[in-house]
């Protein structure tokens, strides 16, 4: 069975913690990709990043995007969103799909 796990700041992802997600705090982009690298190679099927580490490390997330696992799943900050997480759905459903439908 598949853990899985969040990324990306305290504050925004300590709530995590009660869904028994667990939970790795970056505190910059070099210190996200040594954590996404590190987790990927245990039994981490998705692994939640908030946009805003996403941002800092845009290598990384698209050299995941090439593989099956782990699943690299982008979600707002506690700032906010900044529809970085929604535009990687609606290409990857235009892709499938042949047009975007969900507009």
């Amino acid at each position: 069975m598949y853990k899985v796990a969040v990324v990306g700041d305290k504050d925004s992802v300590l709530c995590f913690k009660a869904l028994g997600v667990e939970v790795f705090t970056a505190v910059d982009g070099l210190n996200a990709r040594k954590i996404i690298d590190d987790i990927a190679k245990k039994d981490y099927g998705v692994i939640f990043v908030t946009e805003e580490i996403a941002k800092k490390i845009p290598e990384t997330i698209d050299r995941y995007k090439q593989q099956v696992l782990p699943a690299i799943i982008l979600i707002p900050s506690n700032k906010g969103s900044q529809n970085i997480g929604m535009d990687e759905i609606n290409k990857n459903v235009e892709k499938a799909v042949g047009a975007n439908i969900l507009n």
